[in-house]
């Protein structure tokens, strides 16, 4: 069973095409988290898979949250989260891929504690460069087309090398950390979602078509319609799906976006 979180699309296709290699089920996690879906069951043997985007060089706090809550029920017995009961099921083999603009930090140990508070192992790791997504801070841009479809390309590459390695169960860490990755990930990272996935500073130019793109594009569901515009609510994690699923660019986050263009997977 995969797991997977994606907000512009780069996290999904890299799920989707792990999920076809191994013939495997997808399970959308702000769609499970939403519904209170939980508990799940494996069968003797099944692998357990995450895919999600890296933000500020650590996991999204939704989906750090949703594997603390998470329970799998594997063959007789039910391994339960640090509150619950352990059963004597054993998960076979666990594993996450995730997806960067380059470098993902301390990603790995982050999840792997999160994992081990459970009392699994984490088996397997994979860091892919997929084309950038956050701008909604001066300095962040996107890659150009060009840049962006290499980085598909090469990771298309190293998922068609991978996945039998998946498959096979076997161990291996291919992360790309970065430089200064503890500052990054234990500084930064905290920062960024304490004060960074606040949706306040979105707004609409008079360009807004009232299309309702940016709704259907939230994987939150926090954008909703307003007099014919978007209003968000709250529940930001900062994706930035909606600033970039609109078609005419009418959606800006502050100044930060201004001038920048958009990207979504499948846009190119």
């Amino acid at each position: 069973m995969l797991f997977y979180f994606s907000g512009c699309g780069n996290s999904k296709h890299v799920a989707e095409t792990i999920a076809a290699g191994l013939n495997d089920k997808m399970v959308f996690i702000p769609e499970a988290a939403r519904e209170g879906r939980y508990e799940y069951e494996l069968a003797e043997g099944e692998s357990l898979g995450f895919v999600f985007p890296i933000y500020a060089w650590g996991p999204p706090k939704l989906v750090m949250s949703f594997v603390k809550k998470l329970s799998v029920k594997v063959g007789p017995s039910t391994l339960r989260g640090a509150s619950g009961t352990a059963g004597s099921g054993t998960l076979s083999y666990v594993y996450f891929a995730c997806t960067c603009g380059d470098e993902c930090g301390l990603a790995e140990d982050i999840f792997r504690k999160a994992l081990e508070q459970k009392g699994w192992k984490l088996d397997a790791c994979l860091s892919l460069q997929m084309p950038e997504t956050f701008i909604g801070m001066p300095g962040f841009k996107l890659d150009t087309d060009e840049n962006a479809q290499r980085k598909i390309a090469a990771t298309d590459t190293v998922l068609a090398e991978y996945i039998p390695r998946i498959q096979n169960k076997e161990s291996f860490s291919k992360m790309t950390k970065g430089g200064a990755a503890w500052f990054k990930s234990r500084l930064i990272n905290p920062g960024f979602s304490k004060m960074a996935t606040n949706d306040k500073k979105y707004y609409t130019t008079d360009a807004c078509i009232h299309c309702g793109k940016c709704v259907e594009a939230c994987p939150l569901e926090n954008v909703t319609l307003e007099d014919g515009r978007p209003k968000w609510n709250g529940n930001c994690t900062m994706c930035m799906s909606c600033y970039h699923h609109c078609p005419v660019n009418a959606i800006q986050y502050g100044k930060a976006t201004v001038g920048k263009g958009q990207y979504y997977y499948g846009r190119l």
